[in-house]
């Protein structure tokens, strides 16, 4: 039996034409106070992380409530996007096609990144620069 293909790692904009290659989109990292703050909730708000990225990639999530949830957080951190996203590394890393072209995209870092039971806000900080582990 042949192994599974896999997706590259990574954002995706489906093909413009079936049977083309979807085309890669730039990863890159912002600074901001407010998004490394939302990041230490959901590492230490399981309720909280759960709104951002649901159950998880079971096939493909609850795309519009997920937007939903995203855009009302950032909206109340000042970040004001009309159609974004949160995804774990998983479903990153598993390769992720962009559901719209206005789709922007953050990708929640894992707990397992940072040391339990210190100060995450720096940790969290420090991720945010490390495309791809920063919301």
């Amino acid at each position: 039996m042949a192994p599974k293909a896999r997706k590259q790692q990574g954002i995706f904009k489906n093909a413009p034409t079936a049977g083309d290659p979807p085309e890669r989109v730039a990863d890159f990292s912002y600074q901001n106070d407010a998004l490394a703050e939302m990041i230490v909730r959901a590492w230490t708000d399981p309720g909280f992380r759960n709104q951002l990225v649901a159950d998880g990639p079971a096939p493909r999530p609850n795309i519009n409530q997920r937007i939903t949830n995203a855009r009302n957080e950032l909206a109340a951190r000042g970040i004001h996007l009309t159609n974004p996203i949160v995804l774990t590394e998983t479903e990153f890393n598993e390769g992720w096609d962009r559901d719209a072209a206005d789709e922007v995209v953050f990708v929640l870092p894992n707990l397992t990144r940072a040391t339990a039971g210190t100060p995450l806000l720096e940790t969290a900080k420090l991720l945010m620069a490390c495309t791809p582990n920063g919301i």
